[in-house]
């Protein structure tokens, strides 16, 4: 986990793609948002572990949004069953149940329906958030908090010098 979290730190001070990082985050948040108990969840999760995305940033947001779930519920809850009952898509839902296999994606839950909806209705604008706070943390943030006295002294503290010494090594 901390290895997760040292790689994130480490993307967000290089020159990897600000866009990647970005990606992870909604993703992640998609993936944390959804209850893991259905086959569509590991789908995507699968899907998603070949997409080109920092999965320190994938796995992390994952697993915040999945300490998040909780408070949302009812919320995904009232979204899904609006979308599960909307008449003309009835015919659909109906189609997709007869074929073999597509309901272990229980698509037809109003959490697991409105937990998607939901994500992927924010996607695009955590992407844009995320990117933005990306850039503001290199141009800004970075340099400044790395000038401070208190993390240069911090830095040179031993305990703190052998572990940032052991992660740049692995």
């Amino acid at each position: 986990m901390i290895s997760y979290i040292v790689k994130l730190l480490k993307a967000l001070n290089t020159n990897s793609h600000p866009g990647e990082i970005a990606h992870a985050v909604a993703i992640g948040m998609l993936l944390g948002f959804m209850p893991k108990n259905n086959a569509l969840w590991y789908l995507l999760f699968v899907f998603f572990l070949f997409v080109r995305v920092h999965k320190g940033a994938l796995l992390l947001t994952t697993l915040a949004a999945s300490l998040l779930t909780r408070l949302f519920d009812p919320l995904f809850d009232a979204i899904g069953y609006a979308v599960l009952t909307f008449s003309p898509l009835e015919p659909v839902y109906v189609a997709l149940l007869d074929i073999p296999f597509v309901a272990f994606t229980k698509f037809n839950n109003t959490i697991v329906a409105g937990s998607l909806v939901f994500s992927l209705i924010l996607y695009i604008p955590v992407y844009i958030l995320i990117r933005i706070l990306i850039k503001s943390w290199r141009t800004h943030l970075a340099p400044a908090l790395v000038r401070s006295k208190f993390m240069q002294a911090f830095y040179q503290t031993p305990f703190i010098a052998k572990i940032t010494g052991f992660f740049t090594e692995v």
